[in-house]
């Protein structure tokens, strides 16, 4: 009985040891088996932009702020996910930053993407449910009801974006339950066709193991999500990737990534066959998440690496924009990261055009709203 008292002992140490080695805490970074995670609290950062445009600060003291939507009145609102509520800020004097901070409701199941409908009302996507919440003249929450509840819940990805069609039909995205694996429910790794009263509900497009980035096109109609890879698979592939939503269509995950590149676990010789082709694609573990229009461009935001031995990401990126790619892309805001730093200053999450024709950026980590305009 003490021999076996003595390997439990011997066990215990040994992981005690090896967790030692691979985790060191020290208030900002925690690194893990070589990889190094950002868990500081963030600060300001001096975002480098290209010659005639200047970013400053529009609202700061968020909560873990993720996705943005503009009302039909122009008043940028933002899902806090760090406090599981949604925020109006209203900028009535139009000096380019928030007069206030008013609370539309809370208690969305750690909202994450929000979205109005042409008749105004505000929809609020949580991790099982999707809310539908009619706002007073105040910006507060009116009244709410349920449009779907039982999304499926936990695992890796627990984030649920809303975006809404022409039509009035929404689109929603339900990330991956793993990093790579045959999932149970079908709704997972997919982007589902919801009516606009919630009623009927089918898949629309599968295969996309995380995407988080979901945005309609005013100008055409057409759909398109920023979708991560898988990790594991090194430094550099999978690359990040860029769809059309497509009804019917299927990205390929967990079998085959970005068009082209089989699964060493789940794949075979022809797991790519008739997959869906990515739009475009980008330096792996960046983890792309929203995404819009902006003079001419597409606009995507890098929330960055977390499983890379460099870090990648955390800035946003620009190309132009057509109707569909139509250039390489380049960066448009870098700064959150600080070279040779071990650690973000910020990472680049929510993306919106407001009213004023600026693009508003949130930043997750240090729970600013970033402004970007002509200078």
């Amino acid at each position: 009985m003490g021999r076996f008292r003595n390997l439990a002992r011997v066990g215990v140490l040994a992981v005690l040891v090896a967790i030692g080695l691979a985790v060191i805490f020290r208030g900002q970074v925690l690194r893990l088996a070589g990889v190094s995670l950002d868990t500081g609290t963030g600060a300001r950062a001096e975002l480098s932009l290209p010659d005639g445009l200047e970013a400053t600060v529009f609202a700061s003291g968020l909560g873990t702020p993720r996705f943005m939507a503009v009302s039909p009145g122009g008043v940028l609102f933002v899902a806090e996910r760090g406090r599981d509520r949604v925020v109006a800020l209203p900028d009535r004097d139009g000096d380019g930053r928030a007069d206030e901070t008013i609370q539309v409701g809370s208690g969305y199941e750690r909202a994450h993407s929000i979205a109005f409908t042409d008749a105004g009302a505000l929809l609020v996507a949580g991790e099982t449910t999707l809310f539908e919440v009619t706002l007073g003249d105040n910006l507060r929450e009116r009244e709410r009801r349920t449009l779907v509840a039982g999304l499926p819940a936990d695992g890796a990805h627990t984030t649920r974006t809303v975006a809404v069609l022409p039509t009035g039909e929404l689109l929603l995205a339900v990330g991956s339950s793993c990093d790579a694996c045959e999932e149970m429910d079908p709704r997972r790794a997919a982007i589902s066709l919801i009516s606009s009263d919630g009623g009927q509900q089918r898949l629309y497009m599968t295969g996309l193991r995380n995407a988080v980035g979901l945005w309609v096109d005013p100008a055409t109609g057409r759909a398109w999500a920023t979708d991560m890879g898988r990790d594991r698979l090194g430094d550099d592939l999978p690359p990040e990737t860029l769809y059309e939503v497509v009804d019917g269509a299927d990205a390929g995950w967990p079998r085959c990534h970005a068009g082209s590149i089989i699964d060493p676990q789940f794949g075979s010789a022809d797991a790519c066959a008739g997959v869906a082709q990515p739009a475009a694609t980008f330096q792996a573990h960046m983890a792309p998440l929203a995404l819009v229009e902006w003079r001419d461009h597409l606009v995507i935001a890098f929330h960055g690496s977390w499983n890379r031995s460099t870090k990648v990401g955390y800035k946003l990126v620009w190309l132009p924009w057509d109707g569909a790619p139509a250039g390489a892309a380049e960066d448009l805001a870098t700064g959150f990261l600080v070279p040779g730093s071990d650690d973000a200053l910020g990472r680049p999450a929510g993306l919106a055009v407001g009213a004023d024709g600026a693009l508003y950026v949130s930043d997750d980590k240090a729970g600013y709203i970033y402004r970007i305009a002509p200078g």
